[in-house]
């Protein structure tokens, strides 16, 4: 059994080499994350946590106890999900949805398939609302991810006030409260912005899924990275499907899907649209 280097004098839990293959194999067999095996420190470091909360002594112990459990998978996903987000990242995505909504003003409904701790689904209402001038709109904003952690962040919509420094102030005072008293340095979304959306738990490799077409528009930026390029296939052939013609589909800046030519068609940067 050979033990992952450690640049610490010496690690509080047995790790070796084989728990993190192990670790890997469960990732992909739940989530269909693709763990790289550059990400041993941080498997370490992230599910450290679970064996302190638990009283184990060793990753080996960790791994049959999740082999055992069915609610402790649920916190193994939710620990080795990255959730790295902001409001209005990639600012050209938003102005781009901004140009579709004006363009096909009937639209009736937008995915965010990664909605993390919420901010960018709430991007994509403030967006919404913006353009259209009323919360009332008739287009439907389902956010789904499948850590449930992140999710109960996301509705319950309260963030620090440094997240929204870079939003424009018509933003700030229509879009949220500000905390006071206790709550100094916090903001809330406002009621009428957390109304436009709802969030899902939703895992992207799962045989259903909890959202139905037809879907006009899907933010899906930055997840398929995690995903061998057959699960990357399945998952935006099935998303295409659901899709109209004229549909926009939104990928991170590090995806790209020209190598499916008969799935998508780029229309802008990192911005593709259904193949009849």
């Amino acid at each position: 059994m050979s033990i992952i280097p450690s640049t610490d004098a010496q690690r509080e839990f047995a790790y070796s080499r084989e728990d993190f293959e192990h670790v890997k194999s469960l990732l992909f067999k739940h989530a269909g994350i693709n763990l790289a095996n550059s990400k041993d420190a941080m498997v370490y470091s992230r599910l450290a946590r679970r064996l302190r909360a638990l009283d184990l002594g060793s990753f080996k112990d960790y791994l049959a106890h999740v082999s055992k459990n069915k609610s402790e998978m649920e916190h193994f996903v939710n620990a080795l999900t990255t959730n790295l987000t902001a409001f209005f990242r990639e600012p050209h995505h938003f102005e781009a949805l901004q140009q579709y909504i004006k363009r096909y003003p009937n639209i009736k409904r937008i995915w965010c398939a990664a909605s993390s701790t919420g901010e960018e689904p709430y991007s994509i209402a403030m967006t919404v609302a913006a353009t259209l001038g009323s919360f009332n709109t008739g287009i439907s904003i389902v956010a789904t991810d499948i850590d449930s952690t992140v999710l109960q962040k996301a509705r319950d919509g309260v963030y620090t006030q440094t997240s929204i420094t870079q939003l424009p102030n018509a933003y700030k005072s229509q879009f949220f409260y500000r905390g006071r008293g206790a709550q100094a340095g916090r903001v809330k979304v406002v009621a009428e912005l957390q109304k436009m959306v709802q969030f899902e738990q939703l895992n992207l490799t799962s045989a259903q899924w909890c959202v139905s077409g037809p879907v006009d528009v899907i933010f899906c930026r930055n997840v398929m990275i995690y995903f061998d390029r057959p699960t990357q296939k399945k998952i935006l052939e099935r998303m295409v499907k659901m899709m109209p013609a004229t549909g926009m589909y939104v990928a991170g800046h590090s995806e790209n899907f020209t190598m499916y030519p008969s799935l998508v068609t780029p229309m802008g940067k990192t911005l593709y649209r259904p193949v009849a």
